[in-house]
């Protein structure tokens, strides 16, 4: 059913209200989307956001049928979303088995009617707010006017978080850029000293990564970077945190985590690394495989040691053969590892 004028407005003061916050980009992105389902008679809501490149459509939240389905992405161009992206125009569609832009995805609901409003920002179209319904002709007027001042209200907050995410994050990985592993090595260390709790880095490498750029160019290797990042982020837990340290290593900061349990998760990523091949271009798969250190903090060692212990772990990794996780002793136990190896 939808909503009389005045609970619209309403429903649009308290969306703006919240989009005033200091909040992460992925509550920005859902508060739209609920509004959005709250207010107009959709069966299915979806924000997707262009990539640092400009190339592809990240979907960012979901709401309604099929929010917990698999997201699929789109590439600029393709599907109604990318279609109205290239051209910076809304649509509304009434049968999309009848519209040629239409592409037909894998998903748990049925979708026949829908529409999708261009989110804008410095006079730029940065994403698409898509609504889907199993009925024909299920939008009017008011419903695409309706869908309009969402993405109109909302584009700035959600511009403001985009920017700060990209400022904080690895632009082709999404895992946090470099100069934040430092500082966020030394906030966890502080909380785990107050609580008297625990924390380990997992230091991790991508086996004989030169060959896959030498071999089949630098983005198949743009790939296979995403897709370890991915891999990465589906084996840990929300409160771990990826930081790209730069080309194709990693580091995996974990809170509240012993040598134990660190150890499972660093063997969890080996695993799901090795086992299945990285699929580079839809012609092209290939093996890959990663060397991971551990190091859990003694506590006392500063940051930059906790990293270098976790960093010589995983060179000896590299030297015991690779596709392998090698843990650190702590401090007394054991001298420096030995020094890197040809990678």
């Amino acid at each position: 059913m939808r909503t009389d004028a005045r609970d619209a407005l309403l429903a649009l003061l308290e969306l703006t209200s919240q989009l005033t916050e200091d909040r992460p980009l992925e509550d920005f992105l859902r508060h739209v989307t609920d509004t959005a389902q709250k207010l107009i008679a959709a069966d299915h809501v979806s924000i997707r956001l262009l990539d640092a490149t400009k190339t592809s459509l990240l979907c960012g939240a979901r709401s309604g049928t099929g929010a917990g389905d698999r997201p699929m992405d789109f590439k600029r161009g393709e599907g109604v979303i990318g279609w109205v992206v290239d051209h910076a125009e809304a649509l509304r569609i009434d049968e999309v088995a009848k519209d040629p832009r239409y592409k037909a995805m894998p998903q748990t609901f049925a979708v026949t009617a829908m529409m999708a409003e261009p989110l804008w920002a410095a006079g730029e179209v940065i994403g698409v707010l898509s609504v889907t319904s199993p009925d024909a002709a299920a939008f009017g007027d008011e419903d695409q006017l309706l869908l309009r001042l969402l993405a109109s209200c909302s584009s700035p907050a959600i511009d403001r978080a985009r920017l700060k995410r990209l400022a904080t994050f690895d632009d082709l990985t999404m895992a946090m850029s470099q100069r934040y592993l430092y500082p966020k090595l030394v906030e966890e260390l502080e909380r785990a000293r107050r609580s008297h709790g625990e924390v380990s880095v997992l230091l991790m490498d991508l086996d004989h990564f030169k060959r896959v750029n030498d071999t089949h160019g630098h983005a198949a290797g743009d790939a296979a970077l995403r897709q370890f990042a991915d891999r990465v982020r589906a084996s840990v837990r929300r409160l771990d945190v990826l930081v790209r340290r730069g080309g194709e290593e990693f580091v995996l900061i974990m809170p509240q985590t012993g040598p134990t349990q660190a150890l499972a998760t660093a063997s969890r990523i080996r695993e799901a690394t090795a086992t299945q091949p990285f699929e580079l271009t839809p012609a092209l798969k290939i093996a890959q495989t990663v060397s991971i250190g551990v190091a859990t903090w003694d506590g006392a060692e500063s940051p930059g040691e906790l990293e270098t212990r976790a960093d010589a772990a995983m060179y000896e990794a590299k030297q015991s053969g690779r596709n392998r996780v090698v843990v650190s002793p702590r401090p007394s136990q054991s001298g420096p590892l030995s020094g890197p190896p040809d990678r």
